[in-house]
């Protein structure tokens, strides 16, 4: 073969995989630390865009130390920046209130919805032997809040709402060996936030037998948090319905991410949500339903796909 012709051929292969690199769109996702469901949603949501977009669009998890901090970094990054949050977080941020009180910023004017994930949701477990099977039962018991995290906060603000406040005897365990102080005993039940079903809840049920608490309608409007009901069976050994509260959580993105990546990003989602429950069922309780818990404005390239999918907004959304 001449030289000229092996030239010809390598300048059509160069151009050819410039043009591939052209054609793929790479998005950062920021989620949580690594240790958590959230991470683990994160990556799940990146094998599921890189499959429904045929590896058009790449996605790359970025550990976080926490939603905070993702607000906060959204007034730096680029149109390849996603991130999730509570849309109250967001709120707060463009308010310059609570935790963003004097760190107001313009960019966070520019911060847009995606998608719903998995909300944080509120498990009071207590254990079947314990006999508790409303909140005025847990007077008197041991129980495992743990420290630090918006489960072991929300935990603790319960307990003072529900007048629990000095009555309830609270153990010094980390709530990683929560399920393992159940079983022997040691505890009479645990508080969890993350989405549902949760790992350790279903471990608990499995292994010991458990009843997960109710909220009454009352109590949850002086939760001032979000209603939230787990169906029955989801849980071994639960026949009802557990009405809980929850914190909605959601994928952001700013104006700076341009329309048509968007609208893939947010279409592909929804496209691939049913094969992604198949494999974690915490996807399984994500559906058109947690749309309204977005109190924000949602990105125009997404508000595209849902106007094309039928799917309800307000006008406050778009």
């Amino acid at each position: 073969m001449s030289n000229s012709l092996l030239k010809l051929g390598f300048a059509l292969a160069l151009a050819l995989g410039i043009t591939q690199v052209q054609a793929e769109t790479r998005i950062t996702y920021k989620s949580a630390k690594s240790a958590s469901s959230y991470y683990q949603m994160g990556v799940q949501i990146a094998e599921a865009v890189k499959a429904g977009s045929n590896g058009e669009m790449i996605v790359t998890v970025e550990e976080s130390q926490g939603s905070v901090q993702n607000v906060m970094e959204a007034r730096a990054r680029g149109g390849d920046y996603v991130f999730t949050t509570p849309p109250v977080l967001v709120s707060l941020a463009q308010g310059g209130k609570a935790m963003f009180e004097g760190k107001g910023d313009p960019k966070f004017d520019e911060i847009r919805a995606l998608f719903p994930i998995p909300s944080l949701t509120m498990h009071f477990v207590m254990s079947a032997d314990s006999g508790v099977t409303d909140f005025a039962g847990l007077e008197g018991k041991t129980i495992l809040l743990g420290k630090g995290s918006f489960g072991a906060n929300e935990g603790e603000k319960y307990l003072k709402l529900f007048g629990l406040e000095g009555k309830v005897n609270l153990a010094e365990v980390e709530l990683s060996n929560a399920v393992a102080a159940l079983k022997n005993g040691q505890i009479d039940g645990f508080v969890t936030a993350g989405s549902w079903p949760a790992p350790n809840v279903i471990e608990a049920a499995a292994s010991t037998g458990v009843n997960v608490l109710s909220l009454s309608d009352d109590q949850i409007a002086e939760t001032k948090r979000t209603k939230l009901v787990i169906p029955a069976g989801t849980y071994s050994g639960q026949e009802a319905d557990i009405v809980t509260t929850s914190l909605p959580v959601a994928a952001f993105t700013t104006t700076a991410m341009d329309d048509d990546t968007a609208y893939a990003l947010t279409k592909t989602f929804w496209e691939e949500k049913a094969k992604m429950g198949e494999e974690a069922p915490w996807w399984n309780g994500v559906d058109q339903g947690l749309m309204a818990n977005i109190t924000g404005k949602i990105h125009p390239g997404a508000v595209r796909y849902y106007e094309e999918a039928g799917i309800p907004l307000t006008d406050a959304q778009k």
